[in-house]
């Protein structure tokens, strides 16, 4: 019995493997040259390895291929909940709003470039904090670049 068990488990992982789609994000389009796309709009980001595509609702707006990628780049926003500890001191007592003052958030955001034939685009979209890290590996691993952080450029300060 437990031979058979094991030999269905081994059949299955494969078959699991293979089945698998493209991996898919849900991203929040930030700027860029996508046309007819506004800043804001929900974007689902498929990534595999002969295509890019984004799709809003069930409409494909790009689909970029790997070799076209010229540049992966990585940054992020963070601030202080500055409104938020303003609403929760004027209802809470005990000074439960300057808690809340002390606490970030932080904003994920990837930017990709391509270059297909004589047309370069370019965008930037918001990744969950769940997703971001997905997003970026599976984009260098089918583009081949690795992706840049602004934080990792050595800038002088004046």
């Amino acid at each position: 019995m437990k031979s058979l068990v094991a030999a269905l488990l081994l059949l299955a992982v494969p078959v699991s493997l293979f089945s698998a789609g493209p991996a898919s994000y849900k991203v929040v389009y930030r700027g860029g040259s996508l046309p007819n796309i506004k800043s804001g709009d929900t974007l689902l980001l498929f990534i595999d390895a002969p295509s890019i595509k984004l799709m809003k609702d069930k409409t494909q707006v790009a689909d970029i291929p790997p070799s076209a990628i010229t540049e992966v780049s990585y940054g992020r926003d963070v601030h202080r909940r500055i409104g938020t500890a303003i609403g929760l001191a004027l209802i809470t007592p005990f000074g439960i709003g300057g808690l809340a003052a002390l606490t970030k958030s932080k904003k994920h955001y990837v930017g990709l470039v391509w270059t297909q034939g004589n047309q370069k685009g370019g965008l930037a979209m918001q990744c969950d904090k769940n997703d971001y890290r997905g997003v970026l590996a599976a984009l260098e691993g089918v583009s081949g670049k690795k992706a840049i952080s602004p934080d990792a450029l050595n800038v002088k300060k004046p």
